[in-house]
């Protein structure tokens, strides 16, 4: 399990493990991860953890959030990583993630009437990927979908791109696009659950499904959701 050990000056002042789907960072005590320190915001950083990966994301803190040094907005943690807070610093521990910060920063999907990203939307499409879903890396004992377990699939219903159709066959898939609006499929032995990620910085901009936004809690996925993300429907259904 993905811990978090959280330190001062090379003094280790505790350690969290991400049992939570959502975990809080900042000074106000209501936090997952309390730091009392003035350089932190009361609410400071999320980390949202869905199966074997964690994605962090800066709450818009005053003095921001690092990680190796780095200033980010969100960041897909790998093992190794170290969160700077003000002047904690937080490792994260996690042999199995699998999250690739590369693909996390790619991920899109296109807005009806462009035509250019239709093309590439397309292409994507025919090597079962449409370019509005980018699928991040997967434990190979996960990328293959289970024999017992209904194939989930995602259908385009508006756009350039309508009637493509994805099948989700990866443990993990983000759609959506950076600083607009991110969200995140897993497949689970459950079944399929979409969890919002990150919104405009406005407001929290969830994604909606049948009419309705799915708020921050992960959503579980029925035969005939209608999900809309970033200007695009598409509908998603299971095979047997």
């Amino acid at each position: 399990m993905a811990k978090l050990v959280l330190s001062l000056n090379g003094v280790v002042q505790g350690e969290h493990e991400l049992t939570k789907e959502r975990t809080t960072i900042g000074r106000k005590p209501d936090n997952d991860i309390q730091i009392d320190n003035l350089a932190v915001s009361g609410k400071h950083s999320l980390i949202i953890t869905i199966l074997d990966d964690s994605f962090l994301e800066d709450l818009g803190s005053t003095n921001g959030t690092y990680v190796n040094g780095k200033l980010i907005k969100k960041h897909a943690l790998k093992d190794g990583d170290v969160i700077g807070v003000g002047k904690h610093e937080i490792k994260y521990v996690n042999e199995h993630a699998s999250a690739d910060d590369e693909d996390f920063e790619k991920t899109m999907i296109i807005r009806p009437g462009s035509a250019s990203a239709a093309v590439a939307v397309a292409k994507a499409a025919e090597s079962a990927g449409v370019q509005a879903v980018k699928a991040a890396p997967a434990p190979a004992a996960a990328t293959a979908p289970a024999p017992a377990m209904p194939l989930g699939k995602l259908h385009v219903l508006n756009g350039p791109i309508a009637g493509k159709e994805l099948e989700l066959t990866k443990a993990l898939i983000t759609l959506g696009k950076p600083g607009v609006q991110v969200a995140v499929i897993s497949r689970r032995p459950q079944g399929y659950f979409l969890t919002h990620i990150e919104g405009d910085g406005k407001n929290d901009n969830f994604p909606i499904v049948n009419g309705k936004p799915i708020g921050p809690q992960a959503y579980s996925m029925k035969s005939g959701d209608v999900i809309e993300l970033a200007s695009i429907k598409m509908e998603f259904s299971l095979t047997r």
